[in-house]
């Protein structure tokens, strides 16, 4: 069923309050091809018939956003990143830590848009590779996602040979992942790390634990820029004063944001509140 011109405004908009998401006119195919199978499932006449129902039901507004949320994602994506984190990030924080005399040293991630987990993981990895071993370490990694599905995939730390191989190296795969039917699943000690919640990140943020670092890549891409203002200043209250923010490769909040300021350590880029100043 095809969406019209006044269908997709009133989709658009739909869609934005509840997710964040903005679709411009050119995305009604996606809209039909993500959320067509529910106009079959509730059977619904029309769009609008689909529409109407979304707003009034809780379950099928989670189902909505469900499927028009992208979910891409994959172990150590762009590694960048995450070579930021093991040379220079992890262990300039550490030092600082160890310095203050904080024991057990305190270590808190945010994964924002963590999708189905493979980036909260891919920063368990490093961290224990970099460590060796936990102990005389506090380490919370939290993860949040406006998809209920793709937070319960990332609770439940089990992937398939597929979802591995786009990513993880093998000489990891065999480190730190066992064996479990047809899917591999995270070690307990690297999935107890980790814990996964799903909330919109316009909305009043559901922790109010101060992270050291705070991932936020290819999410912004997808909002207006009000939003992409609004989203960045929720998850600038939540980062320590020496904390890092690390968004996509190919984006930007210069201009946006002024108070972060962009660093960069070799390939990566990475935000810190203006005026601070290791030492």
């Amino acid at each position: 069923m095809t969406l019209t011109a006044e269908e997709l405004t009133s989709w658009s908009r739909f869609i934005q309050e509840i997710s964040g998401v903005h679709l411009d006119s050119s995305k009604g195919y996606l809209v039909e091809t993500r959320l067509g199978p529910l106009l079959r499932e509730t059977g619904s006449a029309s769009w609008n018939d689909l529409l109407y129902k979304a707003k009034i039901s809780g379950p099928l507004r989670l189902k909505v956003i469900n499927g028009i949320t992208t979910n891409e994602t994959s172990f150590f994506r762009d590694t960048s990143p995450f070579e930021l984190l093991r040379h220079k990030l992890f262990p300039e924080l550490i030092d600082r830590r160890n310095k203050a005399n904080l024991r057990p040293v305190p270590i808190r991630i945010l994964s924002a848009a963590c999708s189905t987990g493979q980036e909260a993981y891919s920063t368990a990895i490093v961290l224990k590779e970099l460590l060796g071993s936990f102990i005389g370490y506090d380490i919370r990694i939290l993860g949040v996602d406006i998809s209920d599905a793709a937070v319960a995939q990332a609770s439940y730390a089990h992937y398939t040979r597929m979802e591995l191989e786009r990513g993880m190296p093998p000489d990891k795969l065999s480190r730190h992942f066992e064996k479990a039917g047809e899917r591999f699943k995270v070690k307990d000690e690297l999935r107890a790390l980790a814990t996964f919640r799903r909330a919109n990140l316009l909305e009043p943020f559901p922790s109010t634990t101060p992270f050291d670092i705070i991932f936020c890549r290819n999410v912004a891409i997808y909002f207006t820029e009000p939003d992409k203002i609004r989203l960045f200043r929720n998850l600038g209250a939540h980062l320590v004063r020496d904390g890092a923010l690390i968004i996509g490769s190919t984006e930007s909040i210069t201009g946006l944001c002024p108070e972060f300021e962009p660093k960069r350590y070799l390939r990566a880029l990475y935000y810190q509140k203006k005026g601070y100043e290791p030492t």
